[in-house]
């Protein structure tokens, strides 16, 4: 069982930033790829980046690719999401999730779901 808890969202100007972090429970996080997704109002849910749970590979969505970086820090159980640059249409519920070993794209695909932390870009 992995439990997921975000944090860092709030409000920014456009072209501000913010880190996400996701602490994570237990000790299968070093087994776990990690994934961060977002939801706009009315919208389904949307994939961001991915990280594998070596932290060898990482995977990015084309819309946030040269914006957003990825991380994860064994030692505290916790994934981060770097995001610079950031513009109105960012503006989502951003969760983090978990599923044991390969990083992958798909929503489904994950096991374990944070609440989620608001993030809102005004113009």
């Amino acid at each position: 069982q992995v439990q997921l808890v975000e944090s860092g969202g709030g409000l920014v100007q456009a072209g501000g930033s913010l880190r996400l972090s996701c602490a994570a429970s237990g000790r299968t996080f070093s087994t776990h790829a990690m994934g961060w997704f977002r939801q706009a109002p009315g919208k389904g849910r949307e994939f961001v980046a991915a990280i594998s749970a070596s932290g060898g590979t990482r995977r990015y969505a084309d819309s946030v690719k040269g914006r957003f970086t990825i991380s994860r820090d064994r030692a505290k159980n916790t994934a981060y999401l770097q995001m610079n640059s950031l513009k109105p249409e960012d503006t989502a519920v951003y969760y983090c999730a978990a599923r044991y070993m390969a990083v992958t794209t798909t929503a489904l695909e994950y096991n374990y779901w944070g609440q989620g932390t608001q993030v809102t870009v005004s113009s």
